[in-house]
């Protein structure tokens, strides 16, 4: 009979055997992204975190930084699905979801299944949509299911939504709801990139040339033209074992225990209004996995922790009124938190 202690040896063995055996995904991944997209690593790893765990990713950030291309350029790795909705105040909850519509020969209602049947759902600029539309994703979002009519259809397996936002303008938007932020695993906020990821996408742009098309006519190419022709570095059955390697990856009591503490804090803390809810701590453990598994490991630690800390917390976090009026910041308060804690 095997004792503890072996059963934990060679659980262990396995969970290194599985990362040792799929840690190529992420690796042929990154390298796949990043002959399209310059820079943005941090990026890159939110966004296989968010694919490996099923969880939804939102980019928050100004225009022109790859954000679109960076999702596409995803897809195709992985020979995904891939859907983009371009949300506008006008759009209809059917325009997501689908409808149900009267066919004129048979005198009968058919279903027309709308672009959230898919593997990767692009959102773009979903802060420009009616607050009823944003709520159209709830249910695709957490249960992978859809309502038209009296049917609920079951989406496509994986199912994964990144959605994008400006941070800045204000003109024609409409705030994400609580209950549609709480929805994303992660909220990652992009930075400009550096001097010299600068001059290489300028200097990769000149390169680039023309694309003419079939009536003699030209265009100047862009990075998405590079996309073309390209055969995925990895297959869905990669992505699966890749998937079934992260949950096999190790978070040890003493890490869930950190973990349960970092969110509780956000509740108790004076300058806090809303904290994060236990959907936060599965969220973080969840993608705390993934990290390792992406970084190589087969075991959740600390820096993976505080990593990822303000991606999964900061958008779940509310400040008090009188803690707004000091100038004190949701950052400000994490950092604070998560001092206190480490």
């Amino acid at each position: 009979m095997t004792r503890p202690r072996e059963r934990r040896q060679l659980q262990d063995e396995v969970n290194m055997d599985s990362v040792a055996g799929t840690s190529g995904f992420a690796v042929a991944v990154r390298d796949r992204v990043a002959e399209v997209v310059v820079g943005q690593d941090t990026v890159v790893e939110r966004a296989l975190i968010a694919l490996l765990t099923g969880g939804h990713l939102l980019l928050e950030g100004v225009p022109g930084l790859a954000k679109t291309l960076l999702v596409k350029t995803l897809a195709q790795a992985v020979d995904l699905e891939f859907r983009r909705v371009q949300f506008t105040i006008d759009m209809l909850p059917s325009d997501i979801i689908g409808s149900e519509v009267l066919d004129q020969s048979s005198g009968s209602f058919r279903t027309n299944k709308g672009p959230v049947f898919t593997n990767l759902l692009l959102a773009d600029e979903i802060n420009r949509a009616a607050p009823k539309v944003q709520s159209a994703l709830l249910e695709a979002m957490q249960e992978r299911m859809v309502t038209i009519g009296n049917t609920t259809f079951t989406l496509p397996a994986p199912f994964l939504v990144i959605a994008t936002q400006n941070p800045i303008e204000q003109s024609g938007t409409f705030e994400l709801p609580e209950a549609q932020l709480d929805r994303f695993m992660l909220v990652h906020r992009l930075d400009y990139p550096s001097a010299a990821e600068e001059e290489r996408i300028v200097a990769q742009q000149l390169s680039l040339g023309l694309r003419v098309t079939s009536d003699g006519a030209a265009v100047p190419k862009t990075a998405f033209d590079l996309l073309e022709g390209e055969e995925p570095c990895c297959r869905v059955p990669e992505l699966v074992a890749a998937m079934a390697a992260v949950q096999a990856v190790h978070v040890s009591d003493v890490f869930m225990q950190h973990t349960i503490e970092l969110v509780r804090r956000t509740r108790t803390n004076p300058s806090v209004e809303l904290g994060a809810s236990p959907r936060a701590g599965l969220a973080l453990t969840q993608a705390a996995r993934a990290r390792a598994f992406v970084c190589g490991r087969d075991y959740a630690v600390p820096e993976d922790l505080f990593a990822l800390a303000e991606d999964v917390l900061l958008h779940r976090m509310r400040l008090t009124y009188q803690a707004l009026a000091e100038g004190r910041t949701p950052r400000d308060v994490l950092k604070e938190i998560v001092t206190e804690l480490g």
